[in-house]
């Protein structure tokens, strides 16, 4: 897909809580009450007596398990990609609703998009109706109710607890491995077609020689599309920490404090989705608390990797007036220890305060449960490992000398066995056992 021509920006929102009436101050708090899994649902019910849609989507990297979060047709639901709403998202230049035609799902579709500013989540509406009351009224209230969700999904997001960390990453490697499924199906099947296309047996020099070109771009697109769901799951420690550097530059332009990066190797190892969203956090939120201290002037920053776990080193040049029972500093801890983290704090009178955090970069290996009370064959436990780290049929056929619908017939087994539905709901429940 194409970018769009972002052409027809709309107003900027202007609404104010003293604003809001009364039933919209209830729709708003049970927005605010959503849980992850039911929020695209709760602000597409928010949302529908402003501006009545066929389905609601939207696309968030804060949440690298899930970043597609629907509501409403399921034609739409089903069929939306990363590959529609990432090019959509790049194009839009502010946080301006934006209305305009794109495709999605698909095909061609009217759509009116919200995006975030500080999150870059985008929203997206499609077949959008605005109400009679009033053009800018209703776009105000929109706006205003996706900021809500935008910041309500960073928070939960922050605040999560380590099962939701575990199915998140369970959930990357599951959309990982049927990305690559998808792209080694299509890929030999449109190189099939490109090696017909190019045989001196045909003679339309002309259709082989535009068919080869139209199959040669989609090959392209599709490889497009798994990098680029790759890149949700695992981010490079040096992009990722770039990421931190251009979420503090405003606090660096404008508080007077300077901030010293000290960036990490580049051969470093990728980060998982979930640690490198979290670690940005945990360091906002270390020199937002140093920041608060009097006399500081000065605070810096390092990553390391050391191939197991992401090292991170924060310090400033105060006066260790900073608490180590501080609750900004509590709620750090909470979320480093929900990664199976450490965070240590040096404080001396002063002499400023010194703060250490470790990472890990894989989940931490559990003692094995009762693994025995699936009654699972050798085999079938065997390919519930190999889903454990993501491998894809063709990979387990080839890797245990058996063909590929007999690993299906091993995976429908698995799921009664252990009474699931998906292979992410095998993975989590595979992780949550210790099996590795």
């Amino acid at each position: 897909m194409s970018a769009p021509a972002i052409d027809r920006p709309l107003h900027k929102s202007a609404m104010s809580q003293s604003q809001l009436p009364w039933p919209l101050l209830e729709t708003v708090a049970a927005l605010a009450d959503a849980p992850l899994t039911r929020i695209a649902e709760r602000l597409r019910e928010a949302t529908l007596p402003y501006v009545q849609s066929s389905a609601l989507v939207i696309f968030t990297e804060d949440c690298t398990g899930r970043p597609q979060k629907t509501a409403g047709e399921e034609a739409i639901t089903s069929l939306v990609s990363i590959a529609d709403l990432d090019p959509l998202r790049a194009a839009l230049s502010d946080e301006a609703p934006w209305f305009g035609e794109v495709e999605l799902a698909g095909r061609m579709r009217s759509v009116l998009t919200f995006k975030h500013a500080a999150s870059h989540a985008l929203l997206v509406l499609t077949d959008p109706e605005l109400s009679s009351r009033g053009h800018n009224a209703d776009l105000d209230v929109v706006t205003y109710l996706w900021h809500i969700a935008a910041r309500r999904i960073q928070e939960k997001v922050a605040d999560a607890p380590p099962s939701y960390l575990l199915e998140s990453r369970a959930a990357s490697a599951e959309r990982v491995r049927v990305t690559a499924e998808l792209t080694d199906l299509h890929s030999t099947t449109l190189e099939t077609i490109v090696a017909a296309l190019r045989s001196p047996s045909l003679n339309d020099a002309t259709a082989r020689s535009a068919a080869t070109d139209l199959t040669a771009k989609a090959l392209v697109a599709l490889r497009t599309i798994s990098h680029r769901t790759a890149e949700l799951v695992e981010e490079p420690v040096a992009k990722a920490f770039e990421r931190l550097r251009e979420d503090l530059r405003p606090l660096t332009r404008f508080s007077g404090i300077e901030i010293d990066f000290i960036e990490p190797p580049l051969n470093g190892r990728a980060l998982p989705g979930e640690v490198a969203h979290a670690a940005r956090a945990i360091v906002r939120g270390l020199v937002l608390a140093m920041s608060e201290q009097p006399d500081v002037s000065r605070i810096r920053t390092q990553w390391d990797c050391d191939g197991e776990n992401l090292l991170i080193n924060v310090r400033d040049d105060g006066r260790g007036a900073l608490a180590a029972d501080a609750p900004s500093i509590g709620r750090l801890d909470r979320r480093v220890q929900a990664l199976k983290g450490n965070l240590r704090m040096d404080v001396m009178a002063g002499w400023g305060a010194d703060v250490f955090v470790s990472l890990p970069l894989d989940l931490p290996a559990r003692p094995v449960g009762d693994v025995a009370g699936w009654d699972l064959a050798a085999r079938e436990l065997e390919v519930l490992q190999h889903l454990v780290r993501g491998h894809r049929n063709r990979t387990i056929a080839s890797a245990m000398s058996i063909s590929e619908n007999t690993v299906k017939f091993h995976v429908r087994n698995l799921f009664r066995k252990l009474q699931v539905g998906s292979r992410t709901e095998a993975i989590a429940l595979a992780h949550s056992h210790g099996l590795q």
